[in-house]
């Protein structure tokens, strides 16, 4: 059975040492980025005004990255830096674009980006995310990948997740 990562709650904005995992699920996140064959490399679109959750997005891609060091990310101003998210498509923050980094360090960008913070369901789709990226192995079945085979044009899907 697969164990459920969240972080609990929102942290509390006066106690930034407190970490937004317990001890058990940082474990668990080593544990699952053990055997990770590729760097990943989340690029983090921040904003320092009008982005109340950018701060909690920080902390917790900070305890990602501490759980591996295949793991990495780098924080961009979605102001300052308005033509590299746009070339990811970012138009709001917080925002963590998912790329693999081969040895070579050609980034290969698979088109997944998480608008928002990963909190509650989102991190256990962002770590799931992560894994994904650095296998490469979605893990469809045969017959869900001749169907996506099958696509001839592009597709722009978004799945909104709310928190009820």
């Amino acid at each position: 059975m697969a164990r459920s990562l969240a972080p609990r709650g929102r942290p509390s904005p006066y106690n930034r040492a407190m970490s937004v995992l317990s001890a058990a699920d940082r474990e668990h996140l080593r544990e699952l980025f053990a055997g990770l064959p590729h760097d990943v490399k989340l690029l983090f679109f921040s904003r320092s005004v009008g982005c109340e959750l950018c701060p909690d997005t920080k902390r917790i891609l900070q305890e990602l990255v501490a759980a591996s060091p295949r793991v990495s990310f780098e924080e961009l101003n979605l102001v300052l830096e308005k033509e590299r998210a746009g070339a990811y498509g970012v138009t709001e923050a917080p925002a963590i674009v998912v790329l693999r980094q081969p040895a070579d360090g050609e980034l290969w960008d698979p088109g997944i980006c998480f608008v928002g913070a990963p909190l509650g369901y989102e991190f256990t789709s962002l770590v799931d995310a992560i894994t994904l990226v650095s296998t490469g192995d979605s893990r469809l079945s045969e017959e869900s990948r001749s169907l996506v085979a099958a696509v001839t044009s592009p597709l722009h899907i978004q799945v909104y997740v709310t928190p009820t």
